[in-house]
């Protein structure tokens, strides 16, 4: 499936389609772990989290986006090892993108227990040269061309950054990254939600991508 270059690539962006369940999928040590269609996560160690998708409850900061994902420690765990939510994006629809101004952007807020030191939740945009690999094993030629830290409340907020793509890359992929510390309490967790990439320096309007419901659901991940 061909896409417009100025289209926004994230596959089910504002996590509508859970084909694998919307209670919970739990990821448990350093193993790549689909959650919901077209992401993955793991622990980056013994630790474990899960997702489970939630209503965003909100029409006033998030209009038109009615699911997010919330991303949380198993309640009572000691483990604080890096927790990552990521998604590559193909080869087919990286590549309109090398070198040129980006902007990615994307809703997010805190639980109320929330640990991360300073309500910390890093995002990143990686770039490769390989063609469709996975990034749990690191893309060839990996470069962070963005690697921010959002500073989450307990409101939804949007985030954006603006960075230039590599001339030479092929494949891309958006990551969150948070590290936890001390005991997980009940709400442990960060959503998010709305996210995009787009061509230019402004975080314009969100959009989903316009790729029909099949071509979310089928295809590589």
């Amino acid at each position: 499936l061909q896409y417009a270059k100025t289209q926004n690539p994230v596959l089910n962006s504002q996590f509508n389609v859970w084909q694998r369940g919307t209670t919970s999928a739990t990821i448990t040590g350093f193993s790549k772990t689909y959650m919901i269609d077209r992401w993955w996560g793991c622990a980056i160690g013994t630790g474990s989290f899960y997702a489970t998708r939630q209503p965003t409850g909100d029409t006033t900061n998030l209009p038109n986006i009615q699911y997010c994902a919330r991303v949380q420690r198993t309640a009572s765990t000691t483990n604080t090892v890096v927790q990552q939510f990521t998604q590559p994006i193909e080869t087919l629809n990286s590549v309109p993108f090398a070198g040129k101004s980006v902007t990615l952007s994307f809703y997010a807020r805190a639980g109320a227990n929330y640990s991360a030191a300073s309500n910390a939740l890093n995002y990143q945009l990686l770039s490769g040269t390989g063609t469709d690999e996975s990034q749990f094993a690191g893309f060839t030629g990996q470069v962070a061309v963005i690697s921010q830290t959002a500073t989450l409340t307990t409101t939804w907020q949007r985030f954006s950054y603006t960075a230039t793509i590599g001339a030479t890359a092929t494949e891309l992929a958006i990551v969150f990254n948070n590290t936890p510390v001390g005991t997980a309490g009940a709400n442990d967790y960060y959503e998010v939600t709305g996210v995009q990439l787009e061509l230019g320096s402004v975080a314009n309007t969100y959009q989903p991508n316009g790729a029909t419901y099949q071509a979310i659901v089928t295809g590589k991940q």
